[in-house]
């Protein structure tokens, strides 16, 4: 048995960054991923890394991480390896950003998106962030595909508190 879902590839820092819940918005020029609000979307890890280190500023500035925590989050987006899918996320709601946002908010948007310059970008939170229980190897595409992952695979659900 599989279950079919939308799949995304994203360059990595933020492949890990998302599977381990500290990117909670994805950040895109247009809507790609309003149609999938309240849908699953698989996490494909790109063999390419992405280009520009703002987010390390973001992760050691705003979000207080010290450097060494920093080299232990990117081993930890790197449990799999690269070409892989390697988890799932829940999609929220996507907007538009707006061209001026109060500081405060843009600087909280930024944090959670570990990307500056958000502004014209459509913004979707992204939740519930679960890796698979072992990779499922696929070859990565420009937009949305759609991929057949082994129930097997899938993680637990949560259990639970009493």
């Amino acid at each position: 048995m599989t279950m079919q879902v939308n799949c995304l590839s994203f360059r990595q820092p933020y492949a890990g960054f998302i599977l381990n819940g500290i990117k909670t918005i994805e950040t895109r020029w247009r809507p790609l991923l309003s149609e999938l609000k309240n849908c699953t979307l698989a996490i494909h890890v790109a063999q390419r890394d992405w280009e520009g280190s703002e987010w390390r500023e973001l992760l050691t500035d705003a979000l207080s991480i010290n450097p060494a925590q920093v080299e232990e989050l990117l081993d930890a987006g790197e449990r799999f390896g690269r070409g892989v899918i390697a988890g799932l996320v829940d999609v929220g709601e996507t907007w538009q950003c707006p061209e001026s946002l109060a500081t405060d908010d843009l600087q909280d948007l930024q944090r959670r998106a570990v990307l500056p310059g958000l502004q014209g970008k459509y913004l979707t939170v992204l939740s519930s962030p679960r890796w698979l229980k072992e990779p499922l190897f696929s070859r990565g595409h420009k937009d949305l595909w759609t991929v057949e992952i082994p129930i097997r695979l899938l993680p637990a659900p949560p259990t639970p508190e009493p």
